[in-house]
């Protein structure tokens, strides 16, 4: 029993995500979150998670922190775990709330409110004292979703079989190849006829999807198209023409995204100064150490030649001129 509460003593450290104080609220409890679609948690990579029971007199509300395995495992998580009522919220790049709450992302952490909305003075502080945030950029793919019909909190992103079968079972994950780097964007459109699930399916390279579109093809029903590296798919469409002016809004275009550190001006002023002096301070010593070496090698030759009368200056006399 020792042992095991040894091994695990580790994890239950690593799960402490909330604080004791949030704003006026103090926290009566906190355990592990309930986990259902455990299968899907284990393809994200969920590393810890932690809910949290808060109280104010009579007012309480609970909030759920889950670690991830990175950004795009925590924009997968907030896809799914988004409510379908949510509206966008301006508390973090990619939040929504509700009546009763808030989801956002931070880095690689996926923050669940149910039952209170912090404001930004609350928030952030917290946010900034999360442990090992993960800060790579988030993926591009969403942003060859097409807008103009999109229903509303229905994407979903793909990064494996197991939310493959959970969010476009008509697609194989044997087809869609995850194995060779591929992940998805899936979304619903609205068409008079009846919704429309796209799924945007992306390649390492553009040969890969070229190889991969064959096997799409095959799939009864499926309507494919490829740009670059992408992979457009509907299958089964109840209205074949709006599947194709859908398709047809899905367009490659190369995006750079560097991952290194974001260089900010703090601090540059100061480092400038000090760089400036550091300089100075290497031409005086420069400036020092060539004078004594022309000094001492003067002085050496004039010691080689005793005897001889020393070498007059010259004289350039520019004021007789």
């Amino acid at each position: 029993m020792k042992l095991a509460a040894l091994l695990l003593f580790p994890a239950l450290a690593g799960a402490a995500v909330w604080p004791d104080m949030f704003g006026a609220y103090h926290r009566t409890s906190s355990a592990p979150a309930k986990i259902t679609d455990q299968a899907l948690w284990d393809e994200l990579g969920l590393k810890t998670s932690e809910a949290a029971v808060y109280e104010n007199g009579s007012e309480k509300f609970t909030a759920t922190g889950y670690r991830l395995a990175d950004t795009t495992a925590s924009l997968a998580a907030f896809d799914w775990r988004r409510p379908k009522d949510s509206k966008p919220s301006a508390l973090a790049a990619l939040a929504v709330e509700t009546p009763t709450g808030v989801v956002l992302v931070r880095g690689n952490y996926l923050i669940e409110f149910d039952g209170y909305k912090p404001p930004a003075a609350e928030l952030n502080p917290f946010l900034d004292s999360l442990v090992d945030v993960d800060s790579t950029p988030l993926p591009t793919l969403p942003s060859f979703l097409p807008s103009r019909d999109l229903t509303p909190n229905s994407e979903r992103y793909i990064t494996g079989p197991v939310a493959l079968q959970k969010f476009d079972p008509a697609i194989p994950p044997s087809v869609a190849a995850f194995h060779l780097g591929a992940e998805a964007q899936s979304a619903v459109f609205h068409s008079p006829k009846g919704d429309l699930t796209l799924a945007i399916f992306s390649y390492p390279t553009n040969q890969i999807a070229m190889q991969k579109l064959g096997e799409f093809q095959k799939i009864p029903g499926a309507v494919v198209k490829r740009t670059g590296p992408l992979l457009a798919v509907i299958v089964s469409p109840s209205d074949p023409d709006e599947a194709e002016r859908v398709l047809a809004q899905v367009r490659y275009e190369a995006q750079v995204t560097l991952h290194e550190r974001t260089p900010t001006t703090a601090g540059q002023v100061g480092n400038m100064l000090v760089n400036i002096f550091v300089l100075i301070g290497i031409l005086l010593v420069f400036s020092i150490v060539a004078g004594l070496f022309v000094g001492g090698f003067r002085t050496f030759l004039l010691r080689g030649r005793k005897g001889q009368q020393e070498d007059p200056m010259i004289l350039l006399h520019l004021e007789e001129r």
